[in-house]
């Protein structure tokens, strides 16, 4: 068996970026716990105007998880948190975790099939919500194992805005105001964290073996699946993000929370990073380009985790040179492939460093990132984090495939996943010796950068040729006219399937589909051009910013069928 330094991409490693790491053997919130008493009067958490610091902060961890013990909650329980980004959703997760309860992050735009499935399969048996999504979950409550909730009005903290949090609500004229009847099962969040018991309650983990977080994928597939992720390996993904950003001054940074914290990215490069290192937490509960350009320049910050369509929103803003982003310094994009063309010009916007990362859920979730400082490659999601190990393993034979051949990318490390929960079938699918099966098709160069091509299940079969629609959206966002773009493939009764782009013209810009056609056939084999073009207004994203393909694909399914009816009748 090979050791790390002989892999090669340690070999490309800047100097202060360490082959192997030494993980402490401590819980996640222990190390929240050592920066709260490290900075006890630096800000913590910064949401709308009001902050935290981190003894406050600390203070009311400490209350929050004494209340969730007197509720009955033991060790290895349950607790679901269904709050966009705010200070309450910060404190309950480390709360739960201080009394060795098992944080079940829940997507605030759920609908109540999506909630009822989570938290019966999660066998939660405590949420928190926000009050506007009170009736939401009462209406599944009775269904699953919740026997508490806690719910947190608008006001505990700071208004929101309600351009901010109507998303999550789902319509913009609901009421920000909603009735809570508290009884013995129905308790208010903040008399949890103003008053109580403030004695940090001693519960003993194993953050190897326990359980921190049940984190539910997308379920592009078919129901959510909840992974664990274990004390072990959420500590360890932090700290390899904290090595790989060797630059950032601890006690000093300043970061823009806008990815959600209910997304396992947001999380870790963004909540546990920030926390860990006695840094400010600046929370925003939805991407608003406006407001972010505006926390930016007036709160100087200095670290961005995002996505790709949350760069192009702030590059194309109208008003973006009235803002000073000079404070920027290193930015992580993930979720989705990084255009170099947008790279490029959000660097030259800020001054600052923005490089594609890659990661999924089952591992924490970062694998592979590009060097923020040091050499990169276009197209690339870079080399594999310390005392990570990948591979490119052929589809045809299962064994590590031949230089520059494309395949299933694999990883192992510290920070993979234990596996599903309560699915041994899944699991047993997806881990191989330790190995997990990405399901991303890619390649790995001579000096060891990895590429990913796309999506197992993305790839397009058009007349026997392989096409991936990553490279094509490449080629699509070099077009100085075009915003965002994605491309699809759809049935084809010649070549069995068949190339769709959908494409986001830049505001003022006009483009028609023979002059679109023509640029593509001047940078795409024959055989890759796409056959359909449609142009939108906008595209169907997550909450994150990633483009929705699959909405883009059943659109089409349906298209197609009620096209096969018409003919039949």
């Amino acid at each position: 068996m090979s050791t790390l330094t002989e892999h090669a991409w340690v070999g490309r490693y800047h100097e202060e970026i360490p082959a192997s790491i030494e993980y402490p053997n401590v819980s996640l919130h222990e190390l929240v716990e050592q920066a709260a008493h490290k900075y006890p009067n630096n800000t913590a958490l910064e949401f709308m105007g009001k902050s935290l610091t981190y003894s406050q902060f600390d203070l009311e961890v400490r209350r929050l998880a004494n209340h969730l013990q007197s509720l009955g909650l033991k060790k290895g329980e349950r607790v679901a948190i269904m709050l966009p980004n705010c200070p309450q959703g910060v404190i309950a997760y480390f709360a739960t975790l201080l009394v060795g309860g098992v944080v079940v992050q829940t997507n605030p735009l759920y609908v109540e099939r999506e909630l009822e499935h989570q938290l019966s399969d999660s066998g939660a048996k405590i949420i928190l919500c926000l009050d506007l999504l009170y009736p939401r979950v009462m209406k599944v409550k009775n269904a699953t194992s919740v026997e508490h909730v806690i719910v947190t009005a608008i006001k505990d903290y700071l208004p929101f805005p309600k351009n901010l949090i109507y998303p999550f609500i789902q319509k913009k004229n609901t009421k920000m105001t909603v009735n809570v009847e508290y009884s013995s099962t129905i308790h208010p969040f903040l008399s949890f964290v103003t008053k109580g018991n403030d004695k940090r309650p001693d519960v003993e983990i194993d953050p190897q073996e326990d359980l921190a977080l049940l984190q539910y994928t997308g379920g592009t597939t078919g129901l959510a699946k909840g992974v664990m992720l274990t004390h072990r390996n959420l500590v360890a993904n932090t700290i390899q993000c904290r090595h790989w950003m060797y630059k950032m001054k601890e006690g000093q940074e300043r970061t823009l929370a806008v990815l959600p914290f209910f997304h396992v990215y947001g999380m870790t490069v963004s909540m546990n990073l920030t926390l860990m290192n006695g840094n400010a937490l600046h929370i925003v509960p939805r991407f608003d380009p406006k407001q972010v350009l505006k926390l930016i320049s007036k709160k100087k910050i200095t670290i961005f985790p995002g996505a790709p369509t949350m760069y192009i929103g702030l590059i194309n803003h109208p008003d973006v040179k009235k803002y000073n982003l000079s404070s920027i310094e290193a930015c992580i994009s993930g979720s989705a492939s990084l255009p170099a063309e947008i790279q490029q010009q959000f660097e030259e916007l800020t001054g600052g460093r923005l490089v594609e990362g890659y990661g999924l859920t089952e591992a924490s979730p970062v694998t592979h990132c590009n060097l923020l400082w040091g050499e990169r490659r276009q197209s690339s999601i870079g080399l594999p984090w310390p005392n990570t190990e990948a591979a490119i393993l052929s589809m045809e034979t299962g064994e590590p495939a031949n230089q520059g051949e494309v395949g299933e990318l694999a990883v192992r490390g510290p920070q993979i996943m234990k596996g599903y929960w309560n699915r041994p079938e899944d699991t047993a699918a997806t881990m191989q010796d330790d190995w997990l099966l990405t399901g991303d098709m890619g390649y790995m160069d001579e000096e060891g950068y990895f590429y990913i091509v796309d999506r197992k299940k993305d790839m397009i079969i058009a007349g026997g040729f392989n096409i991936y629609p990553r490279e094509i959206e490449e080629v699509l966002y070099n077009h100085e006219d075009i915003q965002e773009a994605v491309a699809i493939g759809v049935p084809d009764e010649y070549r069995g399937e068949t190339v769709k782009v959908f494409v986001v013209l830049k505001e003022g810009k006009q483009l028609s589909e023979k002059e679109l056609n023509q640029y593509c056939r001047k940078n795409l084999a024959a055989y890759k051009v796409p056959r359909l073009y449609e142009f939108r207004e906008d595209l169907p994203k997550t909450i994150v910013g990633k483009i929705l393909k699959r909405v883009l694909i059943e659109e089409e399914k349906e298209k197609t069928s009620a096209l096969n009816k018409e003919r039949s009748s």
